[in-house]
């Protein structure tokens, strides 16, 4: 027999996860938007904006760059 208890937990489980999935997809939207917006710039500009990034990060897009569009940085 379903409980009311039970009902709360998988409501509870529900918003979870909808919730990281909402983010995760927040997330690389906004990371498409940026590789796009650099692909966009010139050179300088694209140098520039990337030595500005968390290294890690940096290296991501460069990356993306790279296979995307085959921008090399």
């Amino acid at each position: 027999m379903i409980e009311q208890r039970d009902v709360a937990v998988w409501a509870a489980a529900a918003l979870l996860t909808i919730g990281i999935g909402w983010s995760r997809y927040a997330k690389m939207k906004s990371r498409n938007n940026l590789v796009r917006q650099l692909a966009a710039m010139n050179v300088e500009q694209r140098k520039k904006m990337l030595s500005r990034l968390n290294p890690k990060v940096a290296l991501e897009l460069r990356q993306e760059l790279l296979e995307r569009f085959r921008i090399m940085t």
